[in-house]
């Protein structure tokens, strides 16, 4: 980061990782005069940092904005962390961001100005027209918006029996997934309003604006709709209530179709993905075929916890919804709402049995029937106050019980959500209640650059993103062991569907570290040659998010999340969940070099300038590392010796030579080189050539003496070597992949944030370097962090506006 001379005042935070435990964060301040922007970085309530940013009178003004990073709730558990942007630079990212009109709506603004106005609100970010319900074809009816107060004569919100799962029947729409959820979330009146603002009505102040909250890749987003709703004769189309006056579940389900684009969107799903954009948890999935030993245990103990639950029959590939004998839907998703142990007394036994409760969001006859189905003759062997205490109810609604063996060989998958670490509030800690701790990591897989590809693909799998996670307790039982959930997100590409993207088949593999010695940067290729791994995602599937639980011993460990192939691009969260606190962090290395691999220039490119007041970067550590020297060749001997005489015969009396004198020097020696060796370069370019002169130019005169000269050549031979050795194939380019190893080689070492930029800067359309760009990008770094040596005074490096442009510019 740099600090520039102009008035306010400045802080920079900077946040930096050794690989050997969380990212650690300094912040300093820097004041200076001036009637401009001003920044405020301090402790918030909760042990994070508050960001005021004022805009100054430049700016008309603006009112302060302020964010908070880290910290949270009371201790709540949670860690995010972002993938940073470039400073200072406008992002393609955000202007493309799908959920930026979304995520900027004000509800009290909006609702504000609609009061004034005396309007109802018209949400211009989900428009009532078709391409808001389909993307992909035209209805093949007409849909007619209507608001709740034209549909019926008195709208409610919520009745007076207030939400519950019954109020959630499907329409038209394939989207059983997103009910299944929906009606678990109604059993879990703190959750469900949380999500569901329960303060809104059709009375006061009623402008036709209604609001909703969705955890949504790592944040709680509030996200707004107008009450204008797809109808057909004046029937609602999609989800909608049994109650024809009640409109909540049918605003709700608007609301989650606008985050992700179009109702057309929600069709087709699981219903742990729903359930997770309610709770901000993480979801299991477990195989009823295979059950796990404390199944039962497992599945009372998050109904206690009050966790969300469905679970389905694996669609028949040849129907579509097929209805079983029994009664059961195959492919369709359903809720469980209940694990009980009931008192059974027959005249021959008993005692307690697990029971399911188990509801068909279509909430109609189509039930199970077999035994404990609705007015089966099982019912009658329990009294009367147990039936009572389970509430039960014979009617056609969807819902029914069954027993717990049934229900195991009935169903075929389970689908438990984990309920995040803010799920439950403090009195509820206080009381007893558990939560998880978690660490979630934001990340970008860039093909060609850290898209490697599952392990099958070992040449490019270890460039994958690596997280180091460090459990020390133990769980509170008898195992010793720690119990970890590791959660893989992709972003957005529910959303991304009208534009082609489909979900990535992704999945994880993690490692156990042996010492600390591994932990100063990522594992490299030899390590996954070499070692085995400890664990690994359920397999590698197209869902939103693959997740897997983990008994591990306290240790230090390493995910690696990735693509089944190769080369495919997609941003991602990692979520960690664990019993206790644990460690995580990207495992990254700090950009630097190692002065005893490079050919040190006497002197460094400088500007003569007054010294800056305020300072302000990232430290670059200067490490050590012996290495031999290897001796010049022959061959390069005579290339010297040829050198030295077109030096001398071009740079004329005073022993100098400029850019252009010195392209016609070295493309005379290495162009006849690379005719001799087999090596493909068609000569240096005139802008390479500058920067070869700027890199030894400390007081910008343009040229070049003889002492410099050797040095240039010097960096030159040895980069010659390395860019042939690395490149394997004989191509006359590096790949991506290549060039972390040539320039670590060289004796650069680079983050992936900086590694991802010079693959950006320096590769073609199939992010290959020729040689002459991997000399370009060699020489700028070395400039640069030469540059950046001369100015650093401890752990900063200050630059004044004049100082850093003449040192950017001129490399």
């Amino acid at each position: 980061m740099f600090g520039f001379k102009s008035g306010g005042s400045r802080t920079v935070t900077t946040s930096y990782s050794s690989g050997g435990g969380p990212v650690q964060t300094t912040t300093k301040t820097f004041r200076y005069g001036g009637d401009g922007p001003g920044m405020d970085i301090g402790s918030g309530e909760n042990g994070g940092t508050d960001i005021n940013v004022g805009f100054g009178n430049k700016f008309g003004g603006m009112a302060n904005y302020k964010f908070n990073v880290g910290g949270g709730r009371g201790g709540c558990g949670r860690s995010i962390s972002q993938r940073p942007n470039v400073t200072g630079r406008a992002t393609r990212k955000e202007k493309k961001n799908p959920f930026a009109g979304v995520l900027n709506q004000n509800y009290d603004q909006i609702k504000a100005k609609c009061l004034a106005e005396g309007i109802l609100f018209e949400d211009p970010e989900f428009e009532a027209c078709d391409n808001s319900i389909f993307y992909s074809k035209k209805p093949s009816r007409p849909f007619e918006w209507k608001r709740p107060t034209e549909i019926c004569d008195n709208p409610q919100f919520i009745d007076q029996h207030g939400a519950s799962r019954f109020d959630v029947q499907q329409g038209e729409l394939g989207d059983c997934w997103l009910l299944a959820a929906t009606a678990s979330l109604t059993i879990n009146k703190t959750l469900f309003a949380r999500v569901v603002p329960t303060d809104q009505n059709f009375t006061d102040d009623y402008c036709g604006l209604f609001r909703f909250r969705f955890w949504h890749q790592g944040d709680w987003v509030e996200v707004l709709v107008d009450d204008r709703l797809p109808t057909y004769y004046n029937k609602l189309s999609f989800m909608h209530s049994a109650e024809n006056n009640e409109f909540w579940s049918a605003l709700f389900e608007k609301a989650y179709a606008k985050l992700q684009g179009s109702y057309e969107s929600l069709k087709g799903g699981s219903t742990c993905e729903a359930m997770e954009d309610f709770t901000g948890g993480v979801t299991e999935m477990f195989d009823l075929r295979k059950p796990e030993d404390k199944l039962l245990t497992i599945m009372m103990k998050a109904s206690d916890r009050g966790s969300l639950m469905g679970c389905s029959i694996d669609a028949d590939p040849s129907q579509l919804e097929a209805v079983l004998d029994n009664g059961l839907v195959m492919g369709h998703a359903y809720s469980i709402t209940a694990v009980k142990l009931v008192d059974i007394k027959t005249p021959r036994t008993s005692g307690r049995i697990p029971m399911v409760r188990v509801r068909n969001p279509w909430g109609n006859e189509a039930e199970w029937k077999g035994a404990w189905s609705d007015e089966s003759e099982e019912w009658r062997f329990i009294p009367e106050e147990e039936k009572q205490n389970l509430g039960l109810t014979f009617d056609d609604d969807g819902e029914f019980w069954m027993s717990f063996s049934d229900w195991k060989q009935n169903f075929q998958k389970l689908e438990i959500c984990n309920l995040g670490p803010d799920s439950l509030d403090e009195d509820e800690v206080q009381s007893g209640g558990k939560r998880w701790e978690s660490q979630t990591q934001s990340g970008e897989w860039i093909p060609r650059v850290n898209a490697g590809g599952c392990r099958n693909y070992l040449d490019t799998f270890w460039t994958n993103p690596q997280y180091k996670v460090t459990l020390v307790d133990p769980d509170d039982d008898e195992d010793d062991l720690c119990t970890m959930l590791v959660g893989i997100l992709q972003k957005d590409r529910r959303k991304q569907r009208k534009e082609g993207l489909d979900l990535l088949t992704i999945g994880y593999v993690i490692y156990k570290m042996k010492d600390d010695a591994e932990s100063d940067g990522p594992l490299d290729l030899k390590f996954f040659k070499y070692n085995a791994s400890t664990a690994k995602s359920p397999s590698f599937i197209n869902m939103r998010e693959i997740c897997g639980r983990h008994k591990l011993p306290p240790g230090t460990y390493v995910i690696i999340p990735s693509t089944f192939e190769p080369h495919q691009k997609g941003e991602y969260l990692v979520r960690i969940f664990s019993e206790k606190a644990n460690q995580t962090g990207e495992m990254d290395e700090e950009t630097g070099m190692i002065e005893d691999q490079m050919s040190t220039p006497e002197s460094v490119p400088a500007v003569a300038c007054a010294p800056p007041t305020h300072q302000s970067a990232v430290e670059i550590p200067v490490r050590t590392a012996a290495r031999e020297e290897t001796e010049p060749t022959e061959e390069e001997h005579e290339q010297e010796a040829a050198l030295k005489g077109s030096f001398r015969r071009v740079a004329g009396d005073d022993m100098e030579v400029d850019a252009y004198e010195l392209q016609g020097i070295l493309n005379a020696v290495f162009t006849k080189a690379s005719n001799v060796e087999n090596f493909k370069f068609s000569g240096f370019s005139l802008d390479c050539c500058r920067s070869m002169v700027a890199m030894h130019d400390g007081d910008l005169s343009g040229k070049l003496g003889f002492d410099e000269f050797k040095d240039l050549w010097n960096d030159l031979r040895k980069w010659k070597g390395v860019f042939k050795e690395r490149d394997t194939d004989k191509s006359g380019y590096l790949s991506s992949y290549e060039l972390r190893q040539a320039l670590h080689q060289s004796g650069f070492r680079l983050s992936n944030r900086s590694l991802s930029a010079l693959v950006m800067r320096y590769s073609n359309k199939e992010s290959q370097i020729e040689f002459g760009d991997f000399i370009v990008a060699a020489i700028r770094l070395k400039t640069m962090l030469s540059s950046y040596k001369s100015r650093s005074n401890g752990d900063m490096a200050a630059f004044s506006v004049d100082d850093f442009i003449q040192t950017t510019m001129y490399a």
